[in-house]
């Protein structure tokens, strides 16, 4: 189900045909659709009644059991539209609540398993009221009959949800004090890799534009490849060796979407702050995709909301093997003219603005440009250093050519003496022998 869209979203079909691969990685099979332009929304069950009687008709025709909005719902319109159902064993869901499944899914680890719980009963929480409505009417009005002068005594319903809401907010707590230990140990993690130098590149995109395959293609990662949404979840970091031969860790994280929810925003915060402590981002888009200009602003919307928007950033336009021709400006989808003079236009626009490579991670095409072009980006990031470094320190100078950049090098009784560039965060290692 869909409503008119509001400003910098993608359009109609292409965010219903999106809404439908969500279904179908969680286990939903889609038997229709329905779309309703509304310059308002009806506050008690968010389309207007029109079309919901026309979608509870259409189900003599095309049975189905759960309704699916692309739009979030607030617990009122859940709860009424399910009612206008009179008593059918029909489930309504929105977008937020099936990515949340999704994520339920896909969790391997106990962090992301711990995220996705405390996104779940955030979601859930005010929710909780359509549980026991039964039960509250059974109950009736007390007062109504006259046995409190006045004052309504609470039901089992009301008093079951009470309850409810107590265990919940209990383990929301719990599961809260639980991952902020997991960002601690991150934390301390990310400072170890600053004393040691090593650059940090995170790895971000929408989902399914090939992540996980860019890091296995330059590190062999092992990492779960499937053609779905949000097919990985957990974090992986790994070393990679840069053009010049020092080295960089890249981190895979979990793929963004338009209209992420809230909950996962809040709840991923440790692991999202793999990406705002880095150093350079490589933003992988999808180049084959049609919504490719789309699904890039709702990485850099989510990238603003995070606090990341003001990091270098390397874009990679991935599937160039998806591309007629291969690589190359000219390179045109396999796809009706309209898409392919689209696509070139868009692609133009990410090459015209200087720092984005067409690649193939799953061919290996352009991985070498690409590393290079992320070896450039870091370069910038990092402090010129000079250094006449003793023979009897040589340990430093081999520090200097595996986490830094050698521009210069030459040898003289006093020592090595280094021109390049390091980290600001190795510095001060390098401090009594600066020139």
């Amino acid at each position: 189900m869909e409503l008119k869209r509001p400003r910098n979203e993608f359009p109609i079909d292409d965010s219903l045909d999106e809404l439908e691969r969500l279904a179908e990685t969680a286990g939903l099979q889609v038997v229709g659709r329905a779309v309703q332009h509304l310059d308002r929304i009806n506050p008690a069950t968010l389309i207007g009644k029109g079309k919901l009687h026309e979608i509870i008709e259409s189900r003599a025709e095309m049975p189905f059991d759960v309704i699916l909005f692309d739009e979030e719902l607030a617990p009122n319109q859940q709860r009424e539209i399910e009612q206008a159902f009179e008593g059918k064993d029909i489930k309504v869901l929105d977008r937020t609540a099936i990515i949340l499944d999704i994520f339920a899914q896909h969790a391997r680890t106990k962090e992301g398993a711990l995220q996705v719980e405390l996104a779940q009963y955030e979601y859930r929480l005010p929710r909780l009221t359509r549980m026991w409505t039964h039960l509250a009417r059974q109950t009736g009005g007390a007062a109504g009959r006259g046995g409190t002068g006045g004052v309504g005594l609470r039901g089992p319903g009301e008093r079951q949800l009470e309850l409810d809401r107590r265990e919940i907010r209990g383990r929301i707590a719990h599961l809260k004090k639980q991952i902020e230990e997991i960002r601690k140990q991150r934390g301390e993690h990310r400072r170890k890799r600053q004393r040691e130098g090593l650059p940090v590149v995170a790895i971000v995109g929408y989902t399914n534009a090939g992540k996980s395959t860019l890091l296995n293609a330059l590190t062999n990662a092992g990492v779960l490849v499937e053609d779905k949404l949000f097919a990985t979840l957990d974090p992986t970091t790994r070393r990679v060796k840069l053009p010049s031969g020092s080295e960089a860790l890249f981190t895979d994280t979990v793929g963004f979407i338009q209209k992420l929810p809230t909950e996962l925003v809040a709840a991923f915060r440790a692991t999202l702050e793999e990406i705002t402590e880095a150093d350079v981002l490589l933003h992988v888009l999808d180049a084959s995709h049609p919504n490719l200009r789309d699904q890039a602003q709702a990485v850099e919307e989510t990238l603003e909301e995070i606090g990341a928007n003001d990091k270098p950033v390397v874009m990679a336009l991935n599937k160039a093997d998806k591309i007629a021709g291969g690589e190359g400006r000219s390179a045109q989808m396999e796809s009706p003219l309209a898409a392919r003079l689209s696509f070139v236009v868009t692609q133009d626009e990410f090459l015209r603005e200087g720092n984005a490579v067409q690649i193939s991670a799953l061919q290996g095409q352009g991985l070498g440009e690409l590393l290079a072009r992320v070896e450039r980006a870091l370069a910038e990031e990092m402090i010129d250093l000079r250094v006449r470094i003793p023979y009897s320190a040589n340990e430093l100078a081999a520090l200097f050519h595996q986490r830094g950049i050698v521009e210069r090098e030459e040898f003289s009784e006093k020592g090595t003496l280094i021109v390049g560039k390091v980290a600001a965060s190795l510095v001060k290692r390098f401090g009594r022998y600066q020139i």
